[in-house]
């Protein structure tokens, strides 16, 4: 199923949500940390919400800039991120950018993307993206801890295990049908690498439309966890010795609906361009940075990294800035002539502001000329150099570490916006030192076992 023409204004709007049925709609937007933020509206008030939007208290929503003593920020619906929700017919959902006096607000994520892209379009280019979202299916113990929700999914190498992909069949067919209900055609759903971990795949999309997608799609997947009793966790590494979640990101630039990044007559093999190119090394090149967006949690730093023990024997996520073929232990990776794919992104990272992260820097590296070099055949698991390649460039190891690295980029800097105090990335970056200080004072089970008998 393709997806249907989304409406391009608010009259088209008024009579989507007339044909669906919808009673309600969820007016939906998120804040830095990404989590989805919304009210619900009955769709009989859809004049005044486009008209006028609706008003939340930025303060208490979190991640927006704003103290108690603030105005509201209010929510604009926009009539190109209708859907209707598959797992409740009578419900749809609006994403919405965020305004305050009447103007963008600079902390609202989605307006961050939006600004980005405009860049994009200005110099005649399209960025479109698909993605691969891993999470984990849970249960919740009496300890308040958490299990894996199938007691029998517990190989040593469950990746594509049949038996415990059929097992979870009702989960993975609510979600594939709820994700070909939307129009994104999805084209699979596989048991991953972790235990009880699962990956959905659907069709690529203009990138903020694809953002738009993620926010749903996580939404749909907690929802069809819950009615089953269950908790879908997005969090990117909840078990210590499994495989944690990523959300790799496939991205390309169109121009009048040619390929930029493909090129047959390639010298590398790889059927990219030269501006492909550039990209990879503009994402490469500021690495450190990105990833403070791309990984943006303390938890981020249990999953990435070189030779991440896990049971499986590999991590699936990259430590060092890299690129290679086909080949899944690199930070980009070029699957296909034309397609990069950036393995970074983490299952907790905000799309919006990932996204408007790598769109800066690869445009960066392609608006210089840069060229990353060759690429790399080798298995970089567990890897600190590479023969004829010099030493590696590891990843940052803690969030603490790739705040700093973002706050020092220039070119993230100007590609996150500004604030009326300053750079949207000190703001981003003030957020997350507070949380990594916060994280670092607690007292875990490791430090008791570790340290109770000293």
């Amino acid at each position: 199923m393709t997806a249907p023409t989304p409406p391009a204004n608010a009259e088209e709007l008024a009579r989507a949500v007339d044909r669906d049925g919808v009673e309600f709609l969820l007016v939906m937007f998120v804040n830095l940390h990404g989590k989805a933020c919304a009210k619900l509206a009955p769709a009989h008030t859809l004049d005044r919400l486009l008209g006028e939007g609706l008003g939340f208290a930025g303060n208490a929503a979190d991640g927006l800039g704003q103290s108690s003593a603030d105005p509201d920020v209010v929510a604009v619906p926009d009539p190109a991120s209708y859907v209707r929700m598959p797992l409740q017919e009578n419900l749809g959902i609006v994403q919405c950018d965020l305004q305050v006096g009447g103007e963008p607000w600079p902390y609202a994520p989605r307006g961050i993307l939006r600004r980005r892209l405009e860049r994009l379009a200005g110099l005649g280019l399209e960025l479109k993206v698909g993605a691969e979202p891993e999470y984990f299916l849970v249960r919740r113990t009496e300890d308040g801890g958490i299990r894996v929700a199938d007691e029998l999914d517990d190989a040593a190498s469950p990746c594509y295990d049949a038996h415990a992909a059929t097992r979870a069949l009702d989960h993975l067919t609510t979600v594939s049908r709820a994700v070909d209900a939307l129009g994104w055609g999805n084209y699979s759903n596989d048991h991953e690498d972790a235990n009880g971990q699962f990956e959905h795949n659907f069709g690529y999309a203009e990138a903020l439309r694809t953002a738009d997608r993620i926010v749903v799609f996580r939404h749909l997947v907690r929802l069809a966890a819950h009615r089953a009793g269950l908790v879908a966790t997005f969090m990117p590494k909840p078990f210590t010795g499994l495989t944690g979640s990523g959300l790799h990101l496939h991205m390309s630039l169109w121009r009048d609906g040619v390929p930029v990044f493909a090129a047959p007559d390639d010298p590398r093999g790889l059927g990219l361009s030269q501006q492909a190119y550039g990209f990879i090394a503009g994402v490469l090149d500021h690495a450190p940075g990105l990833i403070a967006l791309t990984c943006p949690t303390v938890n981020s730093y249990k999953r990435l990294g070189a030779g991440a023990a896990t049971l499986s024997g590999s991590s699936w996520a990259p430590g060092y800035a890299s690129y290679g073929g086909n080949n899944r232990t690199h930070m980009v990776r070029v699957p296909d002539a034309g397609r990069i794919e950036v393995r970074c992104v983490d299952s907790a990272a905000n799309p919006y502001l990932a996204l408007a992260g790598l769109a800066a820097a690869g445009m960066d590296g392609m608006e210089r000329g840069a060229d990353p070099g060759a690429p790399v055949s080798a298995d970089l698991e567990g890897a600190a150099s590479v023969p004829g390649a010099g030493p590696l460039r590891p990843l940052p190891p803690t969030l603490l570490h790739a705040v700093e690295a973002l706050t020092g980029d220039g070119v993230l800097r100007e590609g996150l916006g500004k604030t009326a105090d300053g750079d949207y990335a000190d703001y981003y970056a003030a957020v997350k030192r507070a949380e990594f200080d916060d994280y670092h004072r607690q007292v875990s089970e490791w430090e008791l076992r570790r340290y109770l008998q000293v």
